[in-house]
């Protein structure tokens, strides 16, 4: 089995274990390898979330929209809902559910130590889905969203997702700073695609912005880190290969507050 595909189940049967324990309403997917997703406990509370956090975020109008997100895969891999659509972040595989988990928890970015493990200064506000507008060549920029801004650092979250994805080669060479930013012929790529195009994209924002850039990502997933190392291999500026991080969701627990921490051994096996 993949590293993917072993976080995928380990993360099903913690759910399955989570939901029972709390008697929390779900359902699980169709499937081989079923995903279970969580149902909203009112207003106030989901099963899908840390109720610390979830309160923060409906309390939030820019969080409580992150929400929203439709599963695109639900009517064909979910039973019937009663409580309305299901969303992407209901799923227990969902990296931007365990991302507001750990950031829309009261206070957290008022500790030092959290600060001073992600690189940033008091006063970052969290904002999820932030547009990079990485420019392209036609004086134009792009429509892509990165995961998290934290003040001076951009955050692609990353838990059981095979890959950052792939672009077609047309879509990355339309970039403006590719050939500054990138040695192109010692990325990863096929003759039509550029694989890991969520670090490409990210790294091009980060120097358009003058800004850091970090991954994060499960110690689980070793494949993930050479990915994305393939890509910084690639980069040509000193000072942004300095402003590139890889950081672990194991590695950040430890200085988190003893309740989120509970929290993600539990329900994630993040310790």
């Amino acid at each position: 089995m993949s590293f993917a595909g072993a976080l995928r189940a380990e993360l099903a049967e913690r759910a399955r274990r989570y939901a029972a324990e709390k008697t929390l309403a779900h359902a699980e997917s169709y499937g081989a390898q079923a995903v279970v997703c969580f149902r909203p406990q009112g207003e106030m509370a989901h099963g899908n979330f840390l109720e610390a956090s979830y309160r923060a975020i409906c309390k939030d109008a820019e969080w409580r929209r992150r929400l929203m997100k439709v599963h695109t895969n639900a009517r064909r891999a979910l039973p019937a809902s009663d409580h309305g659509r299901w969303r992407e972040l209901d799923s227990c595989m969902s990296s931007d559910a365990l991302l507001m988990n750990v950031f829309c928890y009261p206070r957290v970015l008022a500790s030092a130590p959290v600060r001073r493990v992600l690189g940033i200064e008091a006063g970052a506000r969290p904002q999820f889905g932030f547009p990079a507008r990485v420019p392209l060549r036609n004086g134009g920029s792009d429509r892509t969203e990165v995961d998290l801004r934290l003040g001076d650092l951009l955050i692609e979250a990353k838990l059981t997702e095979t890959d950052f994805q792939r672009a077609p080669k047309a879509r990355v060479e339309a970039y403006r700073d590719l050939e500054e930013v990138f040695d192109v012929a010692g990325l990863p790529q096929t003759e039509k695609v550029f694989a890991s195009y969520q670090v490409l994209r990210n790294l091009l924002a980060a120097h358009a912005r003058v800004s850091a850039t970090c991954v994060l990502l499960d110690a689980r997933r070793p494949d993930l880190v050479e990915r994305y190392y393939a890509v910084v291999r690639a980069v040509r500026p000193p000072e942004l290969r300095t402003r590139c991080q890889v950081l672990t969701w194991q590695e950040l627990a430890t200085v988190l507050p003893k309740q989120l921490q509970r929290f993600l051994e539990f329900k994630y096996g993040i310790v």
